[in-house]
């Protein structure tokens, strides 16, 4: 891989419960666990920085892809979901992910082929690709 760009963060205190920021300032946040894994939910946390990411980048992909078959991407957008869970067997902790796509100014076929080429190009796609289960629907397109 030719690199293009290169993201630097720092988490530090308790891990899920301390803090995480970037070299350069521009994020700075206090990470809490959720309620759900038994913290106080008063911070966010990296599976919800991770839905930001994936959703943030499928769309960019979504995009480019739009733009290179001219199709109308007005008020696309996407939606992803971090499912964190135990392993079997007490194997560990794993990750799944969802996402959910609208695309209303394309019609339903276009849509899904559109989709397709994206999840090809994406590069948390990419990372994510034979590592976790990633589910993609589409629940918007033109009538």
């Amino acid at each position: 891989m030719k690199t293009l760009y290169t993201a630097e963060a720092l988490a530090s205190g308790e891990g899920r419960d301390g803090n995480a920021r970037t070299r350069d300032g521009k994020l700075n946040v206090t990470l809490a666990s959720p309620v759900e894994l038994g913290g106080n939910g008063e911070g966010t946390n990296p599976e919800q920085l991770f839905a930001a990411g994936y959703a943030a980048c499928f769309h960019s992909a979504l995009r480019l892809v739009g733009r290179k078959e001219r199709a109308d991407l007005t008020d696309s957008a996407v939606a992803a979901k971090i499912h964190f869970g135990a392993l079997p067997d007490g194997a560990g902790y794993g990750l799944a992910a969802e996402l959910e796509i609208a695309l209303p100014g394309v019609e339903r076929k276009a849509a899904e082929a559109l989709v397709a080429k994206a999840h090809q190009i994406c590069p948390y796609s990419n990372a994510t690709r034979g590592n976790i289960t990633v589910d993609i629907s589409i629940l918007e397109v033109a009538a």
